[in-house]
């Protein structure tokens, strides 16, 4: 049976997708079946992955109508490791609208994943900058929750906010934990995001990952070329922080 894991945050900008996207395909690479899951309207996981032209059913479709297949697209670009990814596109926007008056609105994402949930070791789910339905579909569906958050005061509001929801969330999902709080885009020599290294850590303790992500272009490179970073020439150093990040993730999943 897999392990689904939700990557929220709902402030934009804290890498909530890379991490999606580099965690998944560092699993995949150690042999696990890993499934992505896109949520986001923006659809930029789909992107990721070079996927937004061959969309022609997505995670939303499957949402509104419990009887259809969720919808699966096989990426075998990874260094010859393959990758599942359920995408998004622009759509989602609406669907989530319509979501809103739909019995059991709150749990369709669940519901979908029991019909594959045990062809896959892994399940990440990349989810929108708000706690709208399609955030709580993914909160009420998941296991775990990593939390990516940039090492910045401003951004620590998003983080408080999540906590409030994730306890609000336990009603519909009594199971869901906390997996990781992830520094991303961390720049140890600003005296600011070093101050928060330190807050989250004295405050949050052992939930904040080891293995902080740092500012890296190659990063940013390898989404903007449609692949992680295992598959971007030039990304070793970005790939060894996610290698660590990795192995965390299924030490404590």
């Amino acid at each position: 049976m897999g392990l689904i894991i939700a990557v929220a945050n709902q402030k934009g900008g804290v890498g909530k997708t890379t991490t999606t996207a580099n965690l998944g395909a560092g699993l995949a690479l150690r042999g696990y079946r890993v499934l992505l899951i896109d949520m986001d309207p923006q659809a930029n996981l789909t992107a990721t992955f070079g996927l937004e032209r061959n969309v022609e059913k997505t995670i939303g479709d499957a949402l509104m109508d419990r009887s259809a297949d969720p919808p699966i697209l096989r990426v075998a670009d990874l260094m010859g490791v393959e990758i599942d990814v359920m995408p998004s596109d622009l759509n989602m926007a609406s669907i989530e609208t319509s979501l809103a008056n739909k019995v059991g609105r709150d749990s369709r994402l669940r519901d979908q994943l029991s019909k594959v949930v045990s062809d896959y070791d892994f399940i990440l789910i990349d989810t929108p900058p708000s706690l709208g339905l399609l955030t709580v579909n993914a909160l009420v569906g998941a296991d775990w929750v990593i939390i990516p958050t940039e090492a910045r005061f401003f951004s620590l509001q998003g983080l408080e906010m999540l906590d409030e929801s994730i306890s609000e969330v336990l009603y519909l999902n009594p199971k869901l934990k906390i997996l990781g709080i992830v520094l991303s885009k961390f720049d140890r020599r600003l005296r600011e995001e070093s101050s928060v290294n330190t807050f989250l850590r004295d405050k949050w303790g052992q939930a904040v990952f080891e293995t902080p992500v740092p500012v890296n272009s190659k990063i940013l490179e390898a989404s903007s070329a449609g692949v992680s970073v295992y598959a971007y020439k030039g990304a070793k150093k970005a790939r060894g922080v996610y290698d660590a990040l990795v192995e965390e993730v299924v030490a404590r999943a």
